[in-house]
């Protein structure tokens, strides 16, 4: 991910945790690695007219994590995402990417977010993940 220092804070707890409103991840640092946390709204892309995600995670080399606190609206929370991929990857196809959507409300449409999670996976080597209000993730488990 391109470097960007004025918005990057390194840390190495064992929870990294990320709000917004009512929604809420944690990420399970139990090796306590060293993670760059990134905020992209406001600091990254603080403009009001590009799409981008909430935060970005760097856990290994290997690994690039998006996440969008979201109120409802999934599609727009994962072309959020698919932006800040597109204007911050080192590689937007080659390097694993894990990409998150907390939402207050998950859409009841299994297919289109299966459409989404596929589209994800063909275009950027990224899994999708969606819930509803607060999730947790284990980051010893991404790193490979």
């Amino acid at each position: 991910m391109k470097s960007l220092p004025e918005c990057e804070e390194h840390r190495a707890d064992t929870k990294i945790v990320l709000k917004e409103k009512k929604s809420k991840i944690t990420f399970l640092n139990p090796n306590q690695d060293k993670i760059v946390k990134i905020k992209v709204d406001g600091c990254v892309i603080s403009d009001n007219e590009t799409l981008r995600c909430d935060y970005a995670l760097i856990p290994s080399d290997a690994v690039e994590i998006y996440v969008e606190l979201k109120g409802s609206d999934i599609e727009q929370a994962a072309k959020q995402i698919e932006s800040t991929i597109k204007l911050l990857s080192e590689n937007p196809q080659k390097i694993k990417k894990l990409c998150f959507v907390v939402s207050t409300r998950v859409p009841q449409q299994a297919t289109k977010i299966q459409q989404l999670q596929s589209h994800f996976k063909k275009k950027f080597n990224a899994s999708f993940r969606i819930k509803n209000i607060q999730d947790e993730y284990d980051l010893s488990t991404s790193t490979s």
